[in-house]
């Protein structure tokens, strides 16, 4: 992971990525740090926040656990202020924590739509409200030492979903097209700051949430509720007959658009969505 630092590009940064214990988020913070990034992880559980810390860690690299849920009241300000306190600011935003808890719109409850309106939309409006002060006192400290200001990144994960819908997701796809003009919202207001704020949309990725449930009976634990997960692998084939590359993608090539946006070949483009699935349109 230490590449010298000649070669890492985000040197001197600091990254808060939410939900990045396991699987995408993992695969974000990894990159993020192989390119010199101090950053703070975030999981449900605090175990795989603290194996991926200890990955870091191993590597040469800077990084300290945040673990717990982003929808907590009081979550988003410990979150932000951890970074704060371990490592001095916060530089690179990423918002992606989330799951899928799936029924066509007449079965979805109040409580299905509300926990993921609340995960996906809701928890990244409470960090980047948190983060505020501390990027606006950043960039006054630095116009008052008469230091240029550094471009700082936000972000934010949305999916396919959000852009042309998905059945059984009224839910999920609500959230994720509101997580677009969130972004859109904080590109035009903190454009002042020296910040840019994009989307990253996310096609057919495999993880543990898109895997072909074996039994067709998996589920994962979120706040003591058991949420079905797992896609049949006739599903996953026919939605991969529809990608132009012909398969879903992997974590790290998720990844991967997530940190073209953190890059300093990125500080002129805000405010943008892009698709990553493999060539999916809506």
């Amino acid at each position: 992971m230490n590449k010298g630092v000649l070669m890492e590009k985000l040197a001197g940064k600091v990254a808060i990525v939410s939900g990045s214990g396991r699987g995408i988020g993992r695969e974000i913070a990894l990159r993020l740090a192989g390119e010199g990034a101090a950053v703070v992880v975030n999981d449900l559980d605090a175990e795989p926040a603290e194996q991926t810390v200890a990955d870091i860690l191993a590597s040469g690299g800077r990084a300290i656990a945040c673990p717990g849920s982003v929808t907590a009241d009081g979550f988003a300000e410990r979150f932000v202020q951890t970074a704060v306190h371990n490592f001095g600011g916060v530089d690179i935003i990423i918002n992606n924590a989330g799951f899928t808890w799936d029924a066509v719109i007449q079965k979805t409850t109040d409580e299905q739509w509300d926990t993921i309106l609340d995960v996906h939309l809701k928890a990244p409006f409470r960090i980047l409200r948190a983060a505020q002060p501390v990027i606006s006192a950043a960039v006054k400290a630095a116009q008052s030492a008469g230091e240029p200001v550094p471009c700082r990144k936000v972000v934010n994960i949305s999916s396919v979903a959000g852009l042309g819908g998905n059945p059984g997701q009224a839910n999920y796809a609500s959230a994720k097209a509101g997580v677009i003009g969130l972004t859109k919202t904080i590109a035009k207001e903190w454009g002042r700051y020296n910040v840019t704020a994009n989307t990253v949309a996310f096609g057919m990725i495999r993880t543990r949430l898109t895997e072909a449930a074996a039994s067709g009976d998996s589920t994962i634990d979120i706040d003591g509720r058991e949420i079905k997960v797992g896609v049949s692998a006739q599903l996953l084939e026919q939605m991969a007959s529809q990608i132009p590359l012909g398969r879903s993608g992997t974590p790290e090539e998720a990844a991967g658009a997530v940190l073209l946006f953190c890059l300093p070949e990125s500080d002129y483009i805000s405010a943008q969505t892009v698709v990553c699935g493999g060539g999916f349109s809506i």
